[in-house]
């Protein structure tokens, strides 16, 4: 089974890549250079997608499905699952923590500056498969038994928050009506700041399932029941984090969201009206297959009745990762200025 999770990873990595490059080489061979500053500032204006609409086309969905399957986002997804699963619990860290947002990078740092005109032109399309990710992976998650797997698709759900903040800003593009250029800005911080978000709550809550995993060599959520008793460090941590990914006010997932949604529903208030219901899901999953089917009900003692709760070094390992949680959701002005003087600046050169 890893073998052929490793193999599925690198055949849609190898696929996206290769479409990138060739977008890439397209770029270069019309700027003359591999400078993302001077193809945002040159391409659009050496071949306009007005009067180039095939080939522009052709080489804005190379970059897009390279970084569409980094995400990822429906329908490049089913790599995930299955690469999560399989992988160590430190390899599931990484891939959510810091892969995944590499592809929500590339789309807000390199699609969106060199093809403006083409991601406003597809942006009702990249919109839908955004709310596909964010509604069916939070029902898909709803069906998981398997405590990672369910994890993993949770991801694919909050990175398409990403997508829609992202799909946001793209819409605005050559819109006019008043305050749509702040709501924009606004979308976008919500996506960049639910990149780092995701990237410390999933990361997280990855590292929780390996400290069960570890102790019972299972991930069978309906092999638990009642750890909540027996294990009260780890049942606070879990919920906190989990709480954290559900979007609970005064936790960092709460603002990543509103800012996402603040924005989208000025620009794109259908779009954001159906991404809501992902919330309301997220909320099924974290609540009753994870809290309840975990850590409320009868504990089989005879079972699990040796069980230890969280040692030193996963104590202090979660620590910094829960100072962010709550640091940020009860006062994230110093992340949010950050991320807004560079969203400022990008949509200003749009």
């Amino acid at each position: 089974r890893r073998f052929y999770a490793a193999i599925k990873f690198f055949l849609y990595t190898l696929v996206g890549s290769v479409a990138m490059l060739l977008a890439i080489l397209f770029i270069y061979f019309n700027v003359g250079s591999f400078s993302i500053l001077e193809a945002a500032e040159k391409f659009r204006h050496l071949v306009p997608f007005a009067t180039n609409f095939g080939v522009v086309s052709l080489a804005f969905w190379g970059i897009f499905l390279g970084f569409a399957i980094k995400v990822p986002s429906f329908p490049f997804h089913t790599w995930l699952p299955d690469a999560h699963t399989e992988a160590p619990t430190c390899g599931s860290v990484i891939l959510a923590g810091i892969l995944l947002k590499l592809g929500a990078y590339g789309m807000v740092r390199v699609l969106l500056p060199i093809f403006p005109e083409a991601f406003r032109y597809y942006a009702p399309f990249i919109g839908i498969l955004a709310l596909f990710s964010i509604v069916y992976g939070a029902l898909v998650c709803m069906a998981q038994w398997d405590l990672k797997r369910l994890i993993a698709y949770s991801s694919v759900s909050h990175m398409g928050y990403v997508m829609l903040g992202i799909v946001a800003a793209a819409f605005s593009l050559g819109m006019s009506s008043p305050g749509v250029t702040t709501s924009a800005a606004i979308a976008l911080n919500g996506a960049t700041m639910q990149m780092f978000n995701h990237g410390i709550i999933t990361g997280g809550l990855f590292f929780l399932v390996g400290i069960i995993y570890e102790r019972t060599h299972t991930r069978d959520l309906k092999a638990f029941g009642g750890l909540g008793t027996k294990l009260p460090y780890y049942y606070g941590v879990m919920a906190t984090t989990g709480f954290a990914s559900l979007g609970l006010p005064g936790l960092a997932g709460f603002w990543a969201e509103f800012f996402v949604f603040r924005g989208s529903f000025h620009i794109i208030p259908l779009y954001a009206a159906i991404g809501a219901l992902g919330i309301v899901v997220t909320a099924g999953y974290i609540l009753w297959k994870i809290i309840q089917y975990m850590f409320l009900g009868p504990f089989d003692e005879e079972r699990w009745g040796k069980l230890t709760d969280m040692d030193t070094f996963e104590k202090v390992t979660m620590w910094p990762l829960l100072l962010f949680m709550v640091g940020f959701g009860l006062y994230p002005t110093p992340i949010l200025n950050l991320i807004n003087s560079a969203t400022v600046a990008l949509l200003s050169r749009l």
